[in-house]
């Protein structure tokens, strides 16, 4: 058995993963014990709660005839497994987490930050809040949120979770850059790397001189910083905002045709909702979780940029 982890704790940058082969796979399949089912989805359904910041880890086969004792991809994230077609409890879920944290440690990423496994243990303990909120919703898809009037953008692009929301190629390969650009490259682009002039630090909207942003990466492939859009559509173009988690990574929403705004944290799912579970009117007033820095708007030309 050969199985891919991959733990989706960042929005922007590529996420820590590893492989698990022979005995090592077996053990983590051996302590993957499925309960009760909690809901049956339909095809429309979440597969899981995107949040930002720790969103689970993600569990793939990679064996040309997978094997039928756990599910080709799944999703673990507290005590649920999630897959493509149900949500299920998890028994033992402590030490699947125990083992993941362990070899995520070990990846270079893991190792590029100081103090890793409390760094994603804490995460995890942030994410099981609005991980409770998002199972509260699977429950009872009857909680509707009380929606305010927006104006609609007729450039922005439609909300179409679905294209992006295959649990495949497209979803674990593109990240929030790639949605809120609407352009796919299955590369998880970074800002500035078509262009040669990639970002080098990520303290903040502003780095310190001779240093490159993820803003100035972005406008290196030709998105139009738009400082006092102030939530307005423009009159070509979509409207995109890019966020940072100082230190640590970038994200990026978009504003859509409907006039709301929606995001892709990662390779997770396309959501329109923020972490508290809500839709997102204003990105500069959503719950962002680490995200805290509201860095600025941009214009987003079609046909005008390239990504990688």
């Amino acid at each position: 058995m050969k199985l891919k982890v991959t733990v989706n704790i960042f929005s922007g940058r590529e996420n820590p993963s590893f492989i698990l082969e022979g005995e090592e796979a077996s053990q983590l399949a051996d302590k993957l014990k499925f309960g009760a089912s909690l809901t049956s989805k339909g095809s429309t359904a979440e597969t899981g709660p995107s949040l930002l910041g720790f969103s689970g880890f993600t569990i793939q086969q990679l064996d040309a005839k997978p094997a039928k004792s756990i599910p080709s991809t799944l999703s673990i994230h507290g005590n649920l497994a999630v897959t493509e077609s149900k949500i299920m409890r998890v028994d033992a879920a402590g030490d699947v987490e125990d083992l993941l944290v362990k070899k995520a440690a070990d990846t270079p990423v893991g190792k590029s930050i100081e103090k890793f496994p409390s760094f994603l243990r804490e995460q995890i303990r942030a994410s099981r809040d609005p991980l409770k909120k998002w199972e509260q919703r699977v429950i009872d898809p009857g909680i509707i949120p009380v929606l305010t009037a927006v104006t609609p953008c007729t450039c922005g692009p439609l909300y179409e979770p679905a294209w992006w929301n295959d649990g495949g190629q497209k979803q674990f390969n593109n990240n929030c850059y790639n949605y809120a650009s609407n352009y796919r490259s299955d590369t998880f682009a970074q800002p500035g790397r078509a262009t040669g002039a990639m970002y080098t630090q990520l303290s903040g909207c502003n780095v310190p001189s001779g240093q490159r942003s993820a803003k100035m990466g972005a406008v290196s492939d030709c998105l139009i910083d738009t400082p006092l859009a102030n939530n307005n559509c423009p009159q070509n173009g979509h409207l995109v905002a890019l966020v940072i988690w100082p230190n640590v990574d970038f994200h990026w929403y978009r504003k859509d045709a409907s006039g709301w705004w929606s995001h892709k944290p990662g390779g997770t799912q396309v959501t329109n909702k923020d972490n508290s579970g809500n839709a997102i009117a204003d990105p500069r007033t959503a719950n962002r979780g680490g995200y805290t820095e509201f860095c600025t708007f941009m214009n987003v030309m079609h046909g005008h940029i390239k990504l990688q």
